[in-house]
């Protein structure tokens, strides 16, 4: 899990930054099902650390539990304004790379997206979206 700072915001089912770098971070808490309500209430979050800028966004999974349907669909960015213009998501296990692969195949986000085992190579390619 990465570092949480004292500035990241709690909320349901996440914790959420943005980096010093320029990158925003969002963390998963523990053992949780990401529904819907969490995704737009994260959303909104992100969605307001710059007026008019893009950024890439870092998002740490590998706590989660399972994400519904509407979740995934939401995060995927399809018909809704978003500030984040790549999504670096790190994963804790060889099924999670399986089962994201096919979430990626199947709802195709609308920026640029990429699998990460660890957080130094998440950021390493994010750095190029900002």
């Amino acid at each position: 899990m990465m570092e949480i700072p004292k500035n990241a915001t709690e909320l349901k089912g996440y914790y959420t930054w943005m980096g010093e770098d320029g990158i925003a971070r969002t963390c998963v808490k523990s053992n949780i099902d990401i529904v819907l309500e969490h995704a737009i209430e994260n959303s909104a979050v992100v969605t307001s650390f710059y007026k008019d800028k893009k950024f890439p966004i870092l998002i740490d999974s590998r706590n989660i539990k399972s994400m519904s349907y509407e979740a995934r669909h939401h995060f995927s960015a399809h018909g809704r304004d978003t500030k984040t213009n790549a999504f670096g998501i790190i994963i804790g296990s060889s099924i999670s790379r399986v089962l994201g692969n096919f979430y990626l195949g199947i709802n195709k986000p609308a920026v640029p997206t990429k699998l990460f085992d660890n957080e130094k190579d998440a950021t390493q390619w994010l750095k190029q979206f900002c």
